[in-house]
């Protein structure tokens, strides 16, 4: 079997992997230890994420005539792949929270949604929160003035209710007052 043959069924791996990816990141591995790079790709197995070690070879052949081909230039030394096909942040993000436990992790570059950042510009896509959290956000803050003004309107029906029933009191003592008047009348005029 040729060479070519070989390598072929792994640029048709990650061509497939990378396809449909919101965002792919090249990250360097080296100094990482087996417990620290079993933890990180639990990490991103638990967020959807796929981690992938390829030759640097296999990634150019795969990423030309892509929108991951801006990623060459990075090509270089050991490199490991983070793709998302459902969060184009979570790669980005996901590393770099470990980076800052794992000090040898170093993100190198990615491709978020077509567009090719370097290491500086994948930091500030990883300050981004995920969409979960961005939807709760959103929700939470259109709820906000809906909870607040159910809130203003229980109060105002709570201050009615007991100026509705002082009134109600009021009228209930009245009548009590007035039989207790005629009583004394009677006893007066009957003296």
């Amino acid at each position: 079997m040729a060479k070519v043959e070989l390598k072929q069924p792994i640029v048709e791996e990650i061509s497939a992997g990378i396809k449909d990816a919101q965002s792919v990141v090249l990250v360097d591995y080296r100094g990482l230890t087996v417990e620290q790079d079993t933890e990180l790709r639990r990490n991103l197995r638990e967020a959807g994420v796929v981690y992938k070690v390829y030759k640097n070879t296999m990634m150019n052949f795969a990423f030309k005539d892509t929108a991951y081909e801006g990623l060459a230039p990075y090509l270089n030394g050991p490199s490991a792949m983070a793709y998302s096909t459902t969060d184009a942040t979570a790669p980005a993000r996901i590393l770099a929270e470990f980076a800052k436990k794992a000090d040898k992790l170093e993100i190198k570059a990615g491709v978020v949604e077509g567009t090719v950042y370097d290491a500086k510009g994948m930091a500030s896509i990883a300050s981004i929160p995920s969409r979960e959290v961005l939807l709760s956000r959103l929700l939470g803050s259109m709820q906000s003035p809906i909870t607040n003004f159910a809130r203003v309107m229980n109060q105002l029906a709570e201050k009615g209710g007991a100026a509705a029933a002082a009134p109600a009191a009021a009228a209930e003592e009245t009548p009590a007052a007035e039989e207790a008047a005629p009583a004394e009348e009677t006893a007066a005029v009957t003296e």
